[in-house]
């Protein structure tokens, strides 16, 4: 083989290395009709607020979409392209959290999602892994220990188009590797107050007193009054201020169905309180000065991309074939 063939097979392998996401990245649609709540209730038009999962045991059982970026946040937020300066990608690095280590690749069962919107049930985004505070390594650290993960879908079918964002699954305490990352007790709950708290520099007792109000019985989805919490958090020279509310009426606080009930129950409660924590985005200050390859680097970095550099060296040795 010569080194020209080597190179172009280096090439091909690229998008192994560097990831790609299951769902295909999303521009946030200038068509998009945003309700008063900031989002269309799944569970209006035939979806769920649970994600599917291929294999659980029992079978049939789904994971909570917990968290949800209202489609009222700047539109700039609500882009899920990594080719967007102080996007999507951006934010969540502020949150500490990055694309998995080892070129964004996830090992786990891919999940899907019908957020109501008329395209049924969708793959997963891709994966986000708490980075334990080092952008570089740190989603790396998360698969081995164990910490908070997720999983994020966009609302932007023909029949309901907000641009909301919702995340699900591991924003949860998952356990290390060699627990075989099991859910944590009350990890479904715990994780989302947790993300909450990092978006607003906030700490929330545990269970959550919200609880007692998020009513099952509910004939739709409502914010609880006098839950507002507000903070500000910064990436690559781009700050976001997060405005955190909690609706009730979207998930049953229940047991049944959730993956893992049997070991995240704590204390006779459910394994979901039945809460969801509604996320506004804005924009306070912005780095003009960002490219869109510097942009990319950083989203590359916050999630391990290690490979990268492998691959960089790779190249290298090929050309000196």
């Amino acid at each position: 083989m010569t080194r020209t063939h080597y190179f172009l097979l280096a090439l091909g392998l690229l998008p192994y290395v560097l990831g790609h996401p299951d769902t295909p990245y999303h521009k946030e649609s200038k068509r998009a009709t945003i309700p008063d709540l900031g989002f269309y209730s799944p569970l209006a038009d035939g979806g769920s607020m649970l994600t599917q999962i291929p294999e659980t045991y029992p079978a049939g059982q789904g994971e909570p979409l917990n968290v949800i970026i209202s489609g009222k946040s700047d539109p700039l937020i609500l882009s899920s392209s990594p080719q967007d300066n102080g996007g999507l990608f951006n934010y969540f690095l502020s949150l500490s959290f990055g694309t998995s280590c080892g070129g964004g690749i996830n090992l786990g069962d891919k999940q899907s999602a019908n957020l109501g919107d008329g395209q049924g049930y969708v793959n997963e985004t891709i994966v986000m892994r708490y980075n334990y505070g080092d952008p570089v390594r740190g989603t790396c650290t998360e698969t081995q220990l164990g910490g908070n993960h997720f999983r994020f879908w966009r609302q932007s079918g023909s029949t309901a188009n907000s641009s909301a964002v919702f995340l699900a699954y591991d924003v949860s305490n998952e356990l290390s590797l060699e627990q075989q990352h099991d859910i944590a007790i009350n990890g479904y709950n715990l994780g989302r107050d947790w993300l909450v708290g990092n978006a607003t520099n906030n700490a929330f007792a545990n269970p959550n007193p919200l609880a007692t109000q998020a009513s099952t019985t509910a004939s739709g989805p409502a914010i609880i009054p006098s839950a507002s919490y507000t903070g500000s958090t910064t990436a690559n020279g781009w700050t976001y201020q997060t405005t955190a509310t909690y609706v009730a009426g979207l998930l049953e606080a229940v047991s049944e169905g959730i993956n893992h009930n049997s070991t995240v129950e704590e204390d006779g409660r459910p394994a979901v309180d039945g809460l969801v924590a509604l996320l506004t985005v804005s924009i306070t200050a912005r780095n003009e000065t960002t490219s869109t390859s510097g942009s990319e680097i950083s989203r590359r970095l916050a999630g391990g991309h290690l490979s990268v550099i492998a691959l960089s060296s790779a190249f290298a040795a090929l050309l000196a074939l």
